[in-house]
C-alpha cells in the first residue's frame, strides 16, 4: 500500500497491477476509513443550520396538545353538524321560503311588539315619587340599575354568541328584533333613573351598577360567565339565559307590579308591563329553541342550571335588596320565585322542583295558561296593526252577509 500512494504522489503512470492484487487483503480497511469518512461529512451536515429542523421534525413526535386541540376541534364540529339549528346553512342570507313555521310565528309576534321609550309618560311620576318613603326610593333606583345593565348583558350574548351560532334564518331574524327590544328597555331604564334621581353623583352611581352595587356584580357576573364559557354546549347556554330573562327578572317585575297594585307610579308600571311582555315573549322563544334541539341537556343539567338561578334571585330581593322595603312579604317573595322557576321547568319539558302556588293574587291578572313566564299577556293587547293579521282578512268585500 506504501509503495502504491508513493508512486502516484511521484507522478508515476505506469504502476504495477500485481500491487492492486496485493492489495486486495486489505478491503475490509479500505472500508472501514471509507465509513468513517462518510461518519464525519455526516456530522458536519448535521451541524448545518439548514440541516437541523429537518432532522428534528423527523425525529421528534408531534406534542399531545396538537392532538388534543385537533380531537376537540373535530368533535365540537360533529356536534355542531348533528343540530339543525346550527348547521351551516347556505340560504341563510334569503328569508323565504319558510323552513320553520313556528320560529317564524314567534318572529311576527315580536315584531307586532314594536314600541319605543317616547310612548311612556312620566309626568305623573315625579309627583309620586317626591312622596315615596326614602326605602321605597331607595329599592325602586337599585331595581332600576339591575335592569338597566342587565338588557346589555342580554344582548352582549345575542350578539357575541347566539346570532352567530345560530344558522336557521327564522331564528336569526328573531334574535335581531330581540337586540333590538333589548336596546330600547335599556334606554327606558336608563330615561327613569334619569327622570327620577336628580343628583348626579347617585345617577352616575346607579348607571354603573355592576361596578359599584355587589348585589347586582353577582347576578351580572352568573350571566356574563356563560357568555365567557366555550365548555358550555348551546343549549346549557339557553337554559342560562332562559333564567335570566325568565327568573332573575320575574321578582323586580312581581314588586313592581306591586306598586302598580297600590295605584303608584303609573309611567314605571307602564313601561314595567310593556317590558315584562316583551321579556314573556322571548323566554318563550328560548324553550321553543330548546325543543328544536337534538342533542339536549339532560334534565338534572337544566334543573341545576335553574335552581341556581333561583337561588341568587331569593338571595337578591330578600337579602341585599329586601322587597321589605316596600311593604312585601319576603317569604311569599321567595314562594313566587319558586312558582316562576317551576313554570320554566315544565315549558322545557322538566317536572316541577318545587310545587310551589302563586302566593301573589295581582301577578294572576297578567298570567295566560299556558305561557312560559308568569307576566307575559297577548302580544295583541299592543300590537302594530296589520302584522299578525292573516292578508283574507285585509280584502274589502261588499258581498258580506252582516
Amino acid at each position: 500500500m506504501a509503495t502504491l500512494i508513493s508512486s502516484v504522489l511521484q507522478g508515476k503512470e505506469n504502476v504495477n497491477t500485481n500491487e492492486f492484487k496485493k492489495q486486495k487483503p486489505m478491503t475490509p480497511l479500505k472500508n472501514t476509513l471509507k465509513d468513517l469518512t462518510n461518519s464525519l461529512q455526516q456530522t458536519k451536515l448535521s451541524d448545518s443550520p439548514s440541516s437541523k429542523p429537518q432532522q428534528d421534525a423527523l425525529v421528534k413526535p408531534a406534542s399531545t396538545p396538537v392532538k388534543e386541540t385537533s380531537l376537540a376541534t373535530s368533535t365540537e364540529q360533529k356536534d355542531v353538524s348533528d343540530e339543525p339549528l346550527l348547521r351551516d346553512n347556505p340560504r341563510r342570507f334569503v328569508i323565504f321560503p319558510i323552513q320553520y313555521q313556528d320560529i317564524w310565528h314567534m318572529y311576527k309576534k315580536a315584531e307586532a311588539s314594536f314600541w319605543t321609550a317616547e310612548e311612556v309618560d312620566l309626568s305623573k311620576d315625579i309627583v309620586h315619587w317626591n312622596k315615596l318613603t326614602l326605602d321605597e326610593k331607595y329599592f325602586i333606583s337599585h331595581v332600576l340599575a339591575f335592569f338597566a345593565a342587565s338588557d346589555g348583558i342580554v344582548n352582549e350574548n345575542l350578539v357575541e354568541r347566539f346570532t352567530q351560532e345560530v344558522q336557521v334564518t327564522e331564528a336569526r331574524c328573531f334574535y335581531g328584533f330581540q337586540i333590538a327590544m333589548e336596546n330600547v328597555h335599556s334606554e327606558m331604564y336608563s330615561l327613569l333613573i334619569d327622570t327620577y334621581i336628580k343628583d348626579v353623583e347617585e345617577r352616575e352611581y346607579l348607571f354603573n351598577a355592576i361596578e359599584t352595587m355587589p348585589c347586582v356584580k353577582k347576578k351580572a357576573d352568573w350571566a356574563l360567565r356563560w357568555i365567557a364559557d366555550d365548555n358550555s354546549s348551546f343549549g346549557e347556554r339557553v337554559i342560562a339565559f332562559a333564567s335570566v330573562e325568565g327568573i332573575f327578572f320575574s321578582g323586580s317585575f312581581a314588586s313592581i307590579f306591586w306598586l302598580k297594585k297600590r295605584g303608584l307610579m303609573p309611567g314605571l308600571t307602564f313601561s314595567n308591563e310593556l317590558i315584562s311582555r316583551d321579556e314573556g315573549l322571548h323566554c318563550e322563544f328560548a324553550c321553543l329553541m330548546f325543543k328544536h334541539l337534538v342533542n339536549r341537556p339532560s334534565e338534572d343539567r337544566v334543573r341545576s342550571i335553574v335552581t341556581e338561578a333561583v337561588l341568587l334571585e331569593q338571595e337578591f330581593l330578600t337579602e341585599a335588596l329586601p322587597v321589605n322595603l316596600i311593604g312585601m312579604n319576603c317569604d311569599l317573595m321567595k314562594q313566587y320565585i319558586e312558582y316562576v322557576a317551576d313554570r320554566l321547568l315544565v315549558d322545557l319539558g322538566c317536572s316541577k322542583t318545587y310545587f310551589a302556588e302563586n302566593p301573589f293574587d295581582f301577578m294572576e291578572n297578567i298570567s295566560l295558561e299556558g305561557k312560559t313566564n308568569f307576566f307575559e299577556r297577548k302580544v295583541g293587547e299592543y300590537q302594530k296593526s296589520s302584522v299578525m293579521a292573516d292578508s283574507d282578512n285585509q280584502v274589502f268585500r261588499l258581498d258580506e252577509q252582516f
